[in-house]
């Protein structure tokens, strides 16, 4: 059985080391993460495990605090090379007095380790302090990759660490922001420690094709999760006799129950999708998302968003003002006034696909009181969902802020899921909830996989 790859994570203090691991081991309760320094205090160790086995150890270790004392104590001691005067330092009296944090890192990585990560704040200017930690690491006689984090905060100084890596002889490097890393460079900081590691190329290049499937696997998981909510949701339907509904106090709690009913379906999603990038429950809520949180009524209900939701159909200008004053797509009741009024432009939209909101009028002006969620409804929720998953894929485990979702318009792309979900129309029994689902499983299934491939197919333009 091949060992495990045995990294150290070393650095200065608050550095990002702990919220390092936490992404790449999809750990957020591992350590301790905060804006304090010195936080971690004692080399600690977690496994990042592939189909079950340790792929690789990974070592946290504390900050380097007093680096360039250290140079200079460590060019006191007489030893023929630089590794052994590491080796007479930690064999010394030093290493449990004033250089006890330093050694313990210095420990972990000429003792336990095969390889180091030096994690770089790059937003700090390149000062003697941590010039001599890269110096005094580099006397270790270990493979070193630097990785360089806030990359993508106001203020960073990329160039200048790119020099001073440089001179320090690392030329081997990978950009990794622990927050909100970069689409594909977990697998990227593997494939350059390979250069550095040539006899465990295999294993590496191993990791790196687990961690690509893994992440295919996600993502059409995501995809799975967002299409079984559509599915629930273009499948519900709710009745009320028509002396209930003209009971004004009835209908209007009939109708709120109603968008209740959409509301859970959509939390249930977004708990989820949070499970499936190894989230906890509480990392992103419907209320702190501007597009799933406080607008999350108005978005789904709003009959000027559902106006444009319907532009985007292809329903036209003159359907997509109707949407504003129909009953059961905005669920506010419908007169027959404005049925009346209506009537020609909706009788024209019917014929290109718009037969479901066609049906329902016929329905109202009969008597028979039902609520269904109509087409511009689902694309707001399916272009939601769709956001969300995104966002979440380029999320670290290492985030101190709940997730917050931002979204300009609406993926005209998603019509085709809208589109794909005309089956669910005539099964209620589709819908999950409290009571079990109905004799037709295998094609609600089988729908569920058609449309996670049509969401999947638009998942990748906004992540490029």
């Amino acid at each position: 059985m091949t060992e495990p790859l045995r990294i150290a994570i070393v650095g200065h203090t608050n550095a990002g080391k702990t919220s390092l691991l936490r992404t790449l081991t999809r750990k957020v309760d591992f350590g301790e993460v905060s804006d304090r320094p010195g936080t971690t205090r004692h080399a600690e160790t977690i496994d990042l495990r592939i189909d079950g086995a340790v792929a690789v150890r990974f070592i946290d270790t504390p900050g380097l605090e007093d680096s360039v004392a250290l140079l200079d104590y460590l060019n006191t001691l007489a030893a023929d090379t630089r590794p052994e005067r590491v080796r007479a330092f930690l064999r010394g009296p030093e290493a449990s007095r004033s250089f006890e944090q330093e050694a313990k890192v210095l420990r972990a990585l000429t003792e336990s380790a095969d390889a180091a990560m030096i994690v770089i704040d790059t937003r700090e200017p390149v000062l003697p302090k941590y010039r001599a930690e890269l110096e005094i690491l580099s006397w270790c006689a270990k493979p070193i990759m630097p990785v360089l984090n806030f990359v993508r905060s106001v203020g960073t100084r990329l160039p200048e660490w790119h020099q001073a890596l440089l001179e320090s002889g690392l030329h081997a490097r990978v950009e990794f922001d622990v927050v909100a890393p970069f689409n594909g460079s977990e697998r990227q900081l593997y494939g350059d420690l390979a250069t550095l590691l040539p006899a465990r190329r295999q294993q590496l290049a191993g990791i790196v094709d687990a961690l690509t499937l893994q992440a295919r696997e996600r993502r059409l998981a995501a995809c799975r999760v967002a299409a079984s909510t559509l599915i629930d949701v273009a499948a519900m339907r709710r009745a009320l006799p028509a002396e209930e509904f003209a009971d004004e106090l009835r209908q209007q709690a009939f109708v709120r129950a109603f968008q209740d009913d959409v509301r859970r379906h959509a939390r249930r999603a977004v708990d989820d999708l949070l499970a499936v990038f190894a989230f906890r429950p509480d990392d992103a809520e419907l209320a702190e998302m501007p597009q799933l949180g406080g607008r999350w009524e108005d978005d789904l209900f709003n009959p000027e968003l559902l106006k444009e939701a319907g532009k985007r159909l292809g329903l036209g200008a003159a359907i997509g003002a109707g949407l504003g004053m129909v009953a059961d797509v905005a669920m506010a009741g419908l007169s027959l006034g404005a049925a009346t009024t209506l009537g020609a432009t909706l009788g024209g939209a019917a014929s290109g696909g718009w037969r479901p909101l066609w049906r329902k009028l016929e329905n109202r002006l009969n008597g028979v009181q039902e609520l269904t969620v109509e087409d511009p409804v689902l694309l707001l929720l399916a272009d939601h969902l769709l956001d969300l998953a995104r966002a979440l894929e380029q999320r670290g485990h290492a985030a101190l802020h709940k997730l917050r979702v931002t979204d300009e318009q609406v993926d005209p792309g998603l019509d085709e899921v809208v589109r794909a979900l005309g089956p669910a129309r005539g099964h209620p029994d589709w819908e999950r909830g409290d009571r079990r689902r109905g004799a037709g499983d295998a094609d609600r299934q089988a729908l569920e996989s058609d449309v996670a491939r049509a969401l999947d197919r638009r998942f990748e333009p906004a992540a490029a």
